[in-house]
């Protein structure tokens, strides 16, 4: 999971910070040549009664992207997570979603992706969101290395 290995001041992300006590701590790992996130919606992530809103979906699907796009970097610079290099941080520069069908609460989302493109600054991560076998929503998302603006580098 890549977001655990992210430098603790950049670990704040309401979506996949896990120092951030209020958040959903997405978790993104290598799943072949894939990405994978899972997340069990709760019940406050109601948009009508027995489904999800919306938001849920997109905010996994950024934070999935951001992910992967780190998992690609490291990759690319010769690393695994668990190495002792630092791990690139992405922000978003675009998201798309797509919303195909309803999707149930209670039900564990899985966000697949794959890397589409990718730089030395950009990487374009392409997925699917799935609510147990049924595709719910589509995603693109440009990811880029974080700004000197926030970094501080």
């Amino acid at each position: 999971m890549i977001q655990q290995y992210y430098a603790d001041a950049f670990a704040w992300c309401y979506g996949c910070g896990r120092h951030n006590p209020l958040g959903h701590h997405f978790e993104t790992r290598w799943d072949g040549d894939g990405t994978l996130t899972e997340y069990m919606p709760r019940p406050e992530h109601t948009a009508i009664p027995g489904f999800v809103y919306g938001g849920l979906l997109a905010s996994v699907a950024d934070c999935h992207g951001t992910g992967s796009a780190a998992l690609a970097l490291y990759r690319q610079e010769g690393h695994e997570p668990g190495d002792d290099a630092p791990v690139p941080r992405c922000v978003t520069a675009s998201l798309k979603v797509d919303y195909l069908k309803p999707t149930p609460l209670g039900v564990l989302l899985r966000v697949r992706g794959r890397i589409e493109e990718i730089g030395a600054r950009k990487v374009v991560v392409k997925s699917e969101v799935f609510a147990a076998d049924d595709l719910v929503a589509t995603s693109l998302v440009v990811a880029v290395r974080a700004p000197q603006s926030m970094t501080g580098r």
